[in-house]
């Protein structure tokens, strides 16, 4: 009998528990898609992020030789260092794309956040306190999802002039309305939880019960929104920039090419559509799959 007694505690102690982080980590790595968009996305990063440093040319580079009728003569070589071709500029076309592949993932991931942050203060605190509070900020909500969003972003973008940080600024404090109502929505369940009124019963001020209480448990919502939030981010950048409001020269986007790749589809040059295009479809893709992962990892009906 003592010894059973003994070896009780030390089988107890190799009894480790799991969080519910770990098995939303692990129902995420064995979701193949969501697996493989992440994996194209550390591609499409690191492509962003490094391969400036492949390019023989500058994005701004002109090459006279090879610029309007001439063009289609730039096609993809390596031999002569525009490995995507030249555009119809005389530009190389691999830089640029580098270039536009960074300023559309830097648009989408600032004005993700922006919309994010904002989007889950506001419902948190509107869902916290309830009553009248909380009936004007949403009814302020309502108003302005009324109006047409993207509307709003050319009509800023015209007023305030076009730059990367006005185009920042607009998507991101235009796009925190529909994180609002879902932070809001899933405050109003959580303010009840024992841990809010035992943080309210010893005294806690609001502001902390909200930060360190609320928006915490909002975090996993939070993540799949975002994830879900970057490629429509992207999309609307794409729509303005094809628009020719949105990035402006020197400077490119996925969007701005794809604009120019069009313009030249019926003169031969196919490459200046495809390249950003490529791009363009599986940095979406991706985030639409790891997004769909995380929301089955994270789901709680399925913990």
């Amino acid at each position: 009998m003592s010894m059973q007694t003994d070896t009780a505690p030390a089988q107890m102690g190799e009894i480790q528990g799991r969080s519910l982080w770990a098995d939303a980590r692990t129902r995420f790595f064995r979701n193949k898609a969501a697996v493989a968009g992440l994996i194209v996305l550390i591609f499409v990063s690191l492509f962003a992020i490094f391969g400036g440093y492949f390019a023989k040319f500058e994005p701004d580079y002109v090459d006279f030789s090879l610029m309007g009728a001439q063009a289609y003569r730039g096609v993809p070589s390596i031999e002569t260092g525009h490995y995507f071709g030249v555009d119809i500029d005389g530009r190389d076309l691999y830089a640029r794309t580098v270039q536009g592949t960074r300023i559309s993932l830097l648009v989408g991931i600032v004005g993700a956040m922006v919309a994010v942050i904002v989007g889950t203060l506001y419902g948190a605190l509107a869902g916290y306190v309830g009553g009248r509070t909380d009936g004007v900020m949403m009814r302020t909500v309502d108003i302005l999802m009324s109006i047409p969003f993207m509307f709003v972003l050319i009509l800023m973008l015209v007023i305030f002039g076009r730059s990367i940080f006005m185009l920042f600024l607009g998507i991101g404090l235009i796009s925190w309305l529909s994180m609002a109502r879902i932070a809001r929505g899933q405050t109003l369940s959580i303010k009840n939880k024992e841990f809010v009124e035992a943080a309210v019963a010893i005294g806690v001020p609001r502001m902390t019960i909200i930060l360190r209480h609320i928006v915490p448990n909002l975090l996993g919502i939070v993540i799949v929104y975002a994830t879900l939030l970057v490629p429509e981010m992207i999309i609307f950048e794409s729509f303005i920039s094809y628009l020719g409001l949105g990035i402006q020269e020197p400077n490119t986007s996925l969007g701005a090419l794809i604009n120019g790749g069009t313009e030249q589809m019926n003169n031969g040059t196919l490459w200046m559509l495809f390249f950003p295009l490529f791009f363009f479809l599986i940095t979406l893709f991706a985030f639409f799959f790891v997004g769909d992962g995380l929301r089955d990892a994270l789901d709680p009906k399925d913990r």
